[in-house]
């Protein structure tokens, strides 16, 4: 250990850690405004700056690494000089920035504004700049927008896109002049972008941001002619909470319907039951390619930012992607056949809305071979978990005060795997417990619980034993994870039978529409681990119902409408295709 002083005070820090790390260890907070760890750890913003007692010197803590030669050193974190340069740093940084706050979606949750706000910067204070005026915003793709005027060039979102191997943004031209865009100022629509929303994610400002839909959303409810049903995905439960000062981790299921009632949804349906359905067509497609030489290994598809960038960087994989539709999509199949014509509905009356914890949810839904009626869209608006929160404050909806409710049958009921599809590997996970059934046939005896398969790490792999097959699995979350996945795959070093993928590091409780984190939180918390908890603790609340096949509206559905899994009008309602040509879409 190395002996060293903040403000005076002595501490230990061990060698190699940053004097950032050590402070923070040490329980001494220094703001940050660019760094993320193991993500952007670039020194770029200065504002993490400490001053070396002695000689007046300036250091940025994030990246310098201490030594033996740092014995004794006392470091100050809130000297006049520190406090000093990191107020005209800030000073600097809003003269070019559009501080129209008030309206900005980000206020209040903005890492910039805070710091202003505890170092004094106001308008009065500023350098002469441009304010960020004259600067055009990037509304192009279909899931976000980027508004370069309140840019600080602070490049998380650089190093976010470089981390899920996509890097379709990075810093244009030089000095004042330095924006981050696509190569040669291309719209982003015009690129390979995955819509994952990661850059959304680390962001600090309000510079990036989902497509806000949720004008459609309050059109669609205050039309009386119209019948507004919603869907909310297994992770937004997980992270809605924290919009509301719960606890990070903290599952708010029943408030969650609850408030979905309040805002006036004619009915509210949980996506845990398309997960379920998911699972049925999953498994069985996965026993069918296992057992009659098909293509091997067979690649989940509920992801749709691991689907476009498999059709954007590995086409020669889409045979192995499983044809079964998302969650979100097999949810709006049914609603509007199965359900629609339970209820002797119109499909062309029913506003089918979904939440998601997933920006990329917004472009699936208007892929195409998605509808299941054949005619319209199935998902006709998506919001994320973000947007939802907002609507549930516009509303003036108290949800720390609201009753647990429930979701409506047929299509609210959910089983313990179908919730944890929101947390890395709980996807396959669930397909297990299911597919294990299937090639044993013993289902009291068959197990519950595939934990080699659950955790945060980019990569798992296990092999399980079923029947007489041995089926060799593999879970990857990140697309650079994928990437290194699928690499090992193509060339022999990995023989699987079944892999999973989630283009979200950590799954869809860290996707790109999740409520955000500041970067003081999740530097030093596994948001990813946290929030996957609220899902498992959920899996185990379901009591002995935990495996898809026992949901009796699964059942129900099959017996009365879908026939059997793998059935022509499953396939017809719950199949999709993929192509390398579907960029655009």
């Amino acid at each position: 250990m190395i002996n060293i002083k903040f403000n005076g005070a002595e501490y230990a820090a061990e060698p190699g850690m940053t004097i950032l790390e050590a402070a923070r260890a040490n329980n001494v907070d220094i703001p940050t405004l660019c760094w993320l760890k193991h993500i952007n750890e670039i020194g770029a913003c200065r504002i993490c700056v400490v001053e070396l007692a002695g000689p007046g010197s300036l250091i940025a803590s994030c990246v310098y690494k201490l030594t033996k030669f740092d014995e004794g050193k006392n470091f100050l974190t809130h000297s006049p000089l520190v406090l000093d340069s990191r107020k005209k740093t800030l000073q600097l940084l809003l003269s070019e920035h559009n501080r129209k706050c008030l309206s900005c979606v980000r206020s209040n949750n903005c890492e910039l504004q805070t710091l202003c706000k505890e170092l004094g910067v106001d308008d009065e204070t500023l350098y002469k700049g441009s304010n960020g005026l004259g600067v055009d915003i990037d509304d192009s793709a279909l899931h976000m927008y980027r508004d370069n005027s309140k840019c600080i060039n602070c490049r998380r979102c650089v190093a976010a896109c470089d981390k899920q191997a996509v890097g379709v943004i990075g810093a244009n031209y030089r000095g004042i002049k330095t924006d981050i865009n696509c190569a040669f100022d291309m719209d982003l629509s015009s690129t390979a972008c995955v819509s994952c929303g990661q850059c959304i994610n680390v962001c600090p400002t309000g510079a990036l941001s989902e497509k806000d839909n949720t004008d459609a959303v309050w059109a669609a409810l205050a039309d009386d002619d119209k019948v507004v049903v919603v869907q909310t995905a297994p992770a937004v439960r997980a992270s809605l909470g924290e919009a509301f000062g719960y606890a990070m981790g903290t599952p708010v299921e029943g408030k969650m319907a609850s408030a979905l009632r309040a805002l006036g949804f004619n009915y509210v349906f949980d996506t845990n039951f398309g997960a379920d359905l998911t699972i049925m067509e999953e498994s069985n497609e996965l026993i069918e390619r296992v057992t009659n030489n098909g293509v091997l290994p067979m690649i989940t598809s509920c992801s749709p930012g691991w689907i476009r960038y498999c059709e954007a960087y590995h086409p020669d994989m889409l045979p192995n992607l499983s044809s079964c539709k998302s969650p979100q999509q097999m949810q709006g199949a049914m609603i509007k056949t199965y359900w629609a014509e339970k209820m002797n509905i119109d499909p062309k009356k029913i506003v089918s809305v979904s939440v998601m914890p997933c920006t990329a949810k917004k472009f699936e839904l208007s892929r195409e071979n998605q509808s299941g009626q054949g005619t319209e869209q199935d998902i006709d608006i998506s919001i994320t978990t973000r947007e939802l929160s907002r609507m549930i404050e516009k509303a003036g909806i108290l949800f720390n005060k609201l009753p647990d409710g429930d979701f409506d049958s047929p299509l609210g009921a959910g089983t313990g795997a179908a919730v944890i599809f929101g947390a890395t590997g709980g996807v396959m996970e669930a397909a297990l417990r299911t597919a294990v059934w299937k090639l044993t046939g013993e289902d009291v005896n068959s197990p519950v619980e595939f934990k080699e398969v659950r955790g945060v790490e980019g990569v798992k792999t296990a092999t399980y034993k079923a029947g007489d097959l041995e089926v060799n699995v593999a879970v990857a979350s990140g697309l650079s994870n994928a990437k290194e996945l699928l690499e090992k795959v193509k060339s022999g070093e990995m023989n699987l039978h079944f892999i999973e993928i989630m283009a979200c590091p950590g799954g869809c409780v860290n996707g790109g529409g999740q409520i955000i984190v500041p970067s003081k939180i999740r530097n030093f918390t596994d948001i990813r681990a946290e929030r996957a908890k609220a899902l498992y603790s959920l899996d185990v609340s379901r009591g002995s119902l935990r495996k898809s096949h026992e949901s009796p509206d699964i059942k129900k559905a099959y017996s009365e409408y879908l026939e059997k899994p793998g059935s022509h009008k499953a396939h017809k309602i719950l199949h999709t295709k993929y192509s390398a040509t579907n960029l655009s879409k």
